[in-house]
């Protein structure tokens, strides 16, 4: 029998736009309708080619880069950027988008010297990473906001914990590794044990991929028949709405002055504008 699986835009960044309520980051990821369907990774791909192309045109002499604009120019695609804006949501780094990238390279085979293909991957996801804080602003302002307060928590020792929207409570258990060491009369051994001290760099780093999966429990899996498809469409959206009505952020700050009253967090981020209600109308918010 058939059956049919939707997909969504980008599905993590869905969940930053309809936070931040950026009008121009919904559209990005197709919370609201548009004549043909918005592709994120295309877009980001062709900011980058014109930050690219911008470059190219600088002194070779004052602007090393200059040289590496002119040999990528031609080989920024979909593809190369792809996997780097995926990895936003979860905190992807400088040092992983490069790696991202460098396989990427690797891949087309255009570049050969080591040297030249490790200073080209790093420049791409320079200009890869800047192109997207260009776009999602308001994306990774939310990011960087959930990250400070993991990092507020976790320096007093204590684990981030939250509630989700259906009440399912969750804590992230990083603590550092302690080693102990057991000796016998044949040999020594040293075991490794979880201890009572948090890991305050894993704690804040992975907060905000984790509340966003928190939000968003049933990543992209949806299912059913196909001949119930356009159903399944209507209650997804319905569901989206209903869901980013309530206060999310402004819930996650209250419950974290509850629990650490003592505690100073900084202030929710701005957001925009943007209707929710419009996802209702979007057909390519999933599809």
């Amino acid at each position: 029998m058939d059956s049919s699986s939707p997909d969504g835009s980008c599905n993590g960044l869905q969940h930053y736009a309809a936070l931040g309520r950026n009008s121009l980051e919904a559209a990005a990821v197709n919370l609201m309708a548009g004549e043909k369907p918005a592709d994120v990774y295309s877009e980001i791909a062709v900011r980058v080619h014109n930050i690219m192309k911008r470059d190219s045109n600088k002194d070779f002499a004052k602007y090393p880069h200059a040289l590496l604009a002119n040999i990528l120019i031609d080989q920024v695609d979909r593809k190369l950027v792809k996997q780097t804006v995926m990895t936003s949501v979860y905190g992807v780094t400088y040092v992983g988008a490069r790696e991202q990238i460098k396989r990427r390279l690797e891949e087309k085979g255009l570049i050969t010297d080591d040297r030249q293909l490790f200073a080209a991957a790093c420049y791409a996801a320079k200009v890869t990473l800047t192109a997207l804080g260009e776009i999602f602003q308001a994306a990774r302002s939310i990011m960087g906001w959930l990250g400070d307060c993991a990092k507020v928590i976790a320096a007093e020792n204590q684990a981030v914990q939250w509630t989700t929207p259906l009440g399912l409570p969750v804590v992230q258990p990083y603590c550092k590794s302690e080693r102990h060491l057991i000796r016998t009369s044949l040999q020594v051994l040293a075991l490794q044990r979880e201890g009572s001290s948090v890991q305050i760099r894993k704690q804040r780093t992975a907060f905000p991929p984790n509340f966003v999966h928190s939000l968003d429990g049933v990543h992209d899996s949806f299912w059913t028949h196909a001949c119930d498809v356009d159903q399944m469409n209507e209650i997804l959206r319905k569901k989206f709405v209903e869901l980013y009505s309530m206060p999310i952020l402004e819930n996650l700050l209250e419950s974290f002055q509850t629990s650490y009253p003592t505690l100073k967090f900084p202030p929710l981020p701005e957001r925009g504008d943007f209707d929710l209600r419009e996802v209702l109308k979007s057909p390519y918010f999933f599809n």
